[in-house]
């Protein structure tokens, strides 16, 4: 009974493990190699292990540009969010077959439309000579800012959203709409109690998501605002080719380890209420 219960014979669990063992030489290789050069760089000033690098980061220039990844990142999650999980319920609830697959192709394509041509896309239409740009009036330099910069990450967080709520969507079974409206309850009750708690989990990961893409973002930024906003991703960028200090390429790996520490916090907020949620599942 109690081998039933763990998984079988001891034997058969080992041979599980050795089969493992390929993909754990990977992930070592790809991923623990990087993050150990990584930690010792940021830890190490001059020659000597230090904590000033990690000091340095978190102070003046430094500290703004991570607050405000930060901040233009959480904008970005939320907005995006709220707008990918409206437009895949209309998706999902469309009775034009065609027309689902055909926004569902397409966000997958825009989902992954970033970098240099994003930004060369949205500078030739919304830009200071833009093609839209005078015939909306749109004030000189408008697209260059903050919130500029926020819509422009939202062309490629709204349908990277839509992509991962279509199928918790689909996942609602009419019978519990059916059985709410006969015991009496709304459209708000099926919602607030059925609706959303299914649909809680992807929806966190979904933000968890959209954060962690906006937060990594470098090459549209830098091709559209460079210094004007302060982000993360460019101060990293700047230190690696633009400082000529023996040793301040270090102040980059702290940059970088400051990031992994405050996806791990996303991450951290976001796994026990994922675990909470998840029992409507169930």
């Amino acid at each position: 009974m109690s081998r039933s219960l763990t998984g079988g014979r001891p034997g058969a669990r080992s041979r599980g493990w050795l089969g493992a063992l390929p993909l754990l030489a990977f992930f070592a290789l790809v991923f623990g190699v990087p993050a150990a050069a990584l930690a010792a760089g940021a830890f190490t000033a001059q020659g000597r292990p230090s904590l000033d690098n990690l000091a340095l980061s978190l102070r003046g220039g430094y500290l703004t540009a991570l607050l405000g990844s930060v901040k233009l990142s959480a904008v970005v999650a939320l907005a995006g969010a709220v707008l990918g999980t409206f437009l895949a319920h209309a998706v999902v609830t469309s009775r034009f077959r065609l027309l689902r697959e055909a926004v569902l192709t397409a966000s997958g394509v825009l989902a992954n439309f970033g970098g240099v041509p994003l930004a060369f896309f949205w500078i030739a239409t919304l830009g200071n000579s833009g093609v839209v740009s005078g015939l909306v009036g749109l004030p000189s330099g408008s697209l260059y800012t903050f919130w500029g910069l926020a819509v422009v990450y939202l062309y490629f967080s709204i349908p990277l959203m839509v992509l991962a709520m279509a199928p918790a969507l689909d996942g609602l079974r009419p019978q519990w709409r059916e059985a709410a409206a006969n015991n009496g309850a709304t459209a708000w009750h099926y919602w607030r109690y059925v609706g959303l708690p299914v649909l809680a989990p992807a929806m966190l990961g979904g933000v968890v998501l959209l954060f962690g893409s906006a937060f990594s973002a470098y090459a549209t930024a830098n091709a559209m605002v460079g210094t004007v906003v302060p982000l993360v991703t460019l101060k990293i960028a700047a230190a690696l080719t633009g400082d000529v200090l023996i040793g301040y390429e270090n102040i980059a790996l702290a940059l970088s380890l400051d990031m992994i520490v405050v996806a791990g916090l996303v991450m951290a907020i976001y796994l026990p209420l994922q675990r909470r949620t998840s029992r409507w599942l169930h």
